[in-house]
């Protein structure tokens, strides 16, 4: 998910009203913050027992920095759900269980018409929405798309209800692509020549295949079916004659695209995560990070003699990003890095049904990893050598340091003040933040 955000422009933010802010939002929500990408805001399940609006809006603000504007606001909640009001439009979209089809709902005009209607309740969500607006500042659409305010809106999208405006909202509101940072320079959208970037790759979406497509954002350019496009990173071209596009399961061959489209390339071991594709130019984008995982487990195969299945496995998840595969320098059993439980479950699963292995997760002693660089070349090898024991590698062969407890990391920072220990990195070799003992 973090590395998908990387290839849009605009990004929608699920919050349940129940939940409220989780953690998992705050770790989404910095990767948005980073890239300034601009963030509208949906709070979900009106229709159940959930916490008061003005709660959820102060707690957007407090807990993620941006100042939230409603542009709908709900009228009741749970089993006295109604609707919500639409601020701009000054109507109200009323609320049937059941119907779930977009634009079929009942519309009322006007806030009095509203009030007549549904009487105090109306009038108790009106106040506390001029109360909320009071209170905030004003929706402006260029601090919108520099990442500094949120449209908020309201509904039930289980029943389909309070999402048209959300839809409308992203087509009125969201930016057109953007210029896009490499390390040489600076692309713009508009350039003529085709450039790109592989943001996700993922394997078996066809379990008929067992193909493995890569999803690239196109930066720059017209991409045209058949082109010739070349990987950056080894100089060698890629072909571009089965391209396609996807709309949820289906896929269709695509014969153009142009700056801020999504197109998947079959990928047979060519393409990796971070990618740049150009027309011949010496480009690396940067923008696509790796965070340090803070949940770790070895990883055993059942059945030794699917051995084999399980490392080619490990290899194509780690690849595309599914989980962070570790290979200790000392050898021994490969190490499994990841940001949730979640994670290992999925991956679990995977190897089990796409490839046919047992994998047995056990808990680690390891908490940390933390990626190593130095300018001198000859420390860094022995800084290596002195710690071969707490060291890995990853899935692009980066050296990463691996610590059960927080004072090993630290010591390690003072024995070593050249080493630069980083809980991020790139996969353009762009390591960003130096981490605080």
């Amino acid at each position: 998910t973090y590395r998908v955000l990387t290839a849009v422009d605009a990004a929608l933010m699920v919050i349940d009203a129940a939940n409220g802010v989780e953690p998992q939002t705050r770790r989404l929500l910095h990767v948005c913050r980073a890239r300034n990408t601009p963030i509208i805001t949906f709070i979900n399940k009106l229709d159940r027992e959930v916490r008061d609006p003005i709660d959820l809006i102060d707690e957007i603000e407090r807990e993620l920095g941006i100042p939230p504007i409603p542009f709908t606001w709900p009228v009741g909640m749970g089993k006295s759900f109604a609707g919500v009001f639409d601020v701009q439009r000054r109507r109200m979209r009323v609320f049937t269980p059941g119907l779930d089809r977009l634009g079929e709902e009942e519309l009322i005009e006007g806030a009095d018409n509203c009030a007549a209607r549904f009487g105090a309740q109306f009038e108790e969500a009106y106040a506390q929405l001029e109360l909320v607006a009071g209170a905030g500042e004003s929706f402006d659409l260029e601090r919108f798309r520099a990442g500094r305010q949120t449209p908020v809106f309201f509904g039930s999208a289980i029943n389909n209800f309070g999402v048209q405006e959300v839809l409308d909202a992203l087509v009125a509101l969201a930016p057109a692509p953007k210029a896009r940072e490499a390390i040489e320079r600076v692309v713009e959208p508009t350039e003529p020549k085709v450039t790109g970037v592989v943001f996700k790759i993922q394997a078996n979406m066809d379990p008929a295949h067992r193909d493995r497509i890569a999803f690239v954002r196109v930066c720059s350019g017209k991409f045209e079916r058949g082109m010739r496009l070349v990987v950056t990173r080894t100089g060698k071209p890629v072909k571009t004659s089965s391209v396609v596009t996807f709309l949820s399961q289906r896929r269709e061959l695509l014969d153009d695209a142009y700056a801020g489209d999504i197109i998947g390339i079959p990928n047979h071991g060519l393409l990796q995560l971070g990618d740049t594709l150009t027309e011949g130019e010496k480009l690396r984008y940067t923008g696509l990070p790796f965070f340090a995982p803070e949940l770790f487990r070895t990883v055993e195969v059942a059945d030794p003699l699917r051995t084999k299945q399980l490392h080619t496995g490990l290899r194509q998840l780690g690849e595309e990003g599914a989980i962070q595969v570790f290979r200790p320098v000392t050898g021994g059993a490969l190490l499994l890095g990841a940001i949730g439980e979640l994670q290992f479950e999925v991956v679990a699963h995977r190897l089990a049904t796409e490839y046919g292995a047992q994998a047995r997760l056990l808990p680690s002693k390891y908490r940390f990893a933390r990626w190593v660089t130095c300018r001198n070349a000859e420390t860094l090898k022995r800084f290596i050598e002195a710690n071969a024991h707490r060291m890995a590698y990853d899935a692009a062969d980066e050296p990463a340091f691996l610590a059960g407890h927080m004072a090993e990391l630290q010591v390690a920072q003072e024995q070593w003040p050249d080493i630069v220990f980083h809980n991020m990195r790139e996969h353009a070799g762009l390591v960003q933040e130096r981490v605080a003992a």
